[in-house]
């Protein structure tokens, strides 16, 4: 059944599995991804030529060796497989279902053909794991008698928690919601990331002696001055400051954005109340300004809440369907993608700059915006905009949601209380050892590098939770990645 592991990837063909069929998903929030059964995974493993050089590994910003997890895989040793991907990723089974795999981009068999399922492999193992029993609390065997403050249970700081817990420390998380999780429980639709997949995990660490404080807000509901009980303190708030359209009837009712939104369908399916005014997509004309996960994320949300028609409107001009000569392999490639979301209905447009709002009796009902052209890219890769003369042209709509991204952390509470320096972007600076302008307060994830993926969180979270076992014992024992993903663009961001 299996040939030799040197013609692996000459033997099977690139399988995927099949999602459920549009009509049958979009009827609820359920995940509708497809399984392959172990035969067909280990399959898919034997095509990792477990290169010389494995660009994968380097272009995954946790380091994750997946060379080594794919030979188990071949050698069907599940057990190991998992303990092999636990050495670098504490939750494989969540980016095994929202990491855009930048390791697939760089696989060296996507350079003439299609690339080995990474994601897929990394989901099936973790999915083994819990269904296997593999996955089990792992508190530490004593304690250090050190406290730690981690401030946000998003990816970045339930990774750092379970490091920290795990080296001994006393951690306690303070999350501002209702729910630990981040934009892992609020920002990401049930139908991409189940939530009980994030409960899962959290009551792993819960189990570990990881206490979580949620409805406690640093700085609002909690004052600041309480972290100073704390030996050490990690800030992982997030990005959360939204870009927002600064143009004629932007304050219109049925004008919101998208994260209250999506925050709102989710407590929904959680059967969770509703704070504040209820916004919802059924029987409306949608319009989502920005293309980017969160965009689609608002198209899938609107079209199973029984939306009458959804556009997808965004600034940039259309990317190219393939690679050309600005995104060589391994680099990340700025190509079109269609989400699964955007498989299932709705209407996209590039090239549009919105101009205005007009409503009626204070509620939005049109969108006045304009078709743009753009230059070809300067030698720094910058565009140039310029409005296409006579082009103006209105959509009607009832609901509009602003998928813009973030601009940088909300600084008018803990970052403010703590007197933090920040740096030309707005998000929290440090040095190379995640440590702030404040002694013994530290940060990462997105509220330290900028929005960023979830990858990237994780990645920071655990390093980050390294350079505080070391500030508080003189060294440490928690591993550090050995692979920091690639760079682009060349300022310590991530390329997409």
């Amino acid at each position: 059944m299996f040939p030799s592991k040197e013609r692996g990837f000459m033997s099977f063909k690139h399988e995927e599995p099949a999602n459920l069929p549009v009509s049958e998903r979009v009827k609820n929030f359920k995940e509708f991804a497809g399984t392959l059964t172990p035969a067909k995974t280990r399959q898919q493993a034997y095509r990792c030529m477990d290169c010389a050089l494995p660009f994968c590994h380097y272009a995954c910003p946790l380091g994750n060796v997946i060379p080594d997890f794919n030979d188990l895989i071949k050698d069907d040793k599940w057990p190991e497989a998992l303990k092999q991907l636990h050495s670098t990723n504490n939750f494989p089974e969540i980016t095994g279902r929202v990491c855009p795999a930048p390791c697939e981009a760089a696989c060296v068999l996507g350079i003439t053909g299609t690339p080995v399922t990474i994601e897929y492999i990394e989901r099936a193992i973790a999915e083994h794991g819990w269904e296997a029993g593999l996955i089990m609390p792992e508190p530490p065997e004593q304690r250090t008698g050190n406290t730690v403050a981690v401030v946000g249970s998003g990816p970045a700081g339930l990774a750092a928690a379970q490091q920290l817990n795990r080296a001994g420390h006393t951690v306690t998380v303070f999350e501002r919601h209702d729910e630990p999780g981040g934009l892992l429980t609020y920002g990401i639709p049930a139908f991409k990331l189940g939530k009980g997949v994030v409960q899962r995990r959290v009551g792993q660490l819960k189990a570990e002696g990881v206490e979580f404080r949620c409805n406690a807000w640093v700085g609002k509901d909690v004052p600041t001055s309480l972290l100073g009980e704390f030996d050490a303190v990690l800030l992982t708030t997030g990005s959360t400051k939204a870009r927002t359209l600064d143009i004629p009837g932007a304050d219109l009712d049925g004008i919101h954005l998208a994260v209250e939104f999506l925050t709102q369908q989710t407590r929904r399916v959680m059967g969770k109340d509703i704070e504040g005014k209820e916004i919802t997509a059924k029987d409306e004309n949608v319009i989502v300004i920005g293309g980017g996960d969160t965009g689609s994320d608002c198209v899938g949300t609107s079209i199973r809440q029984g939306a009458r028609h959804v556009w997808s409107i965004e600034l940039l001009p259309r990317p190219p369907l393939e690679r050309d000569d600005t995104m060589p392999w391994p680099l990340w490639p700025a190509i079109l993608r269609t989400s699964t979301s955007h498989e299932e209905g709705g209407e996209r447009q590039w090239s549009i700059l919105t101009k205005r709002f007009t409503g009626e009796n204070g509620y939005v009902k049109h969108l006045h915006a304009v078709h743009l052209e753009w230059s070809e890219p300067d030698e720094f890769g910058r565009r140039k905009m310029k409005e296409v003369p006579e082009s103006d042209f209105t959509i009607d709509c009832d609901l509009v949601l602003l998928a813009l991204g973030f601009l940088h952390p909300e600084q008018d509470t803990v970052i403010q209380d703590l007197g933090l320096e920040l740096d030309a972007r707005g998000n929290i600076k440090t040095g190379q050892n995640f440590q702030t302008s404040r002694p013994n307060v530290f940060a990462a994830g997105d509220a330290h590098r900028g929005q960023s993926l979830a990858v990237w969180a994780i990645h920071e979270g655990r390093e980050a939770a390294r350079c505080i076992d070391i500030a508080l014992m003189g060294r440490s024992d928690l591993p550090s990645a050995t692979s920091h993903g690639y760079d682009s663009l060349g300022d310590g961001t991530a390329p997409y």
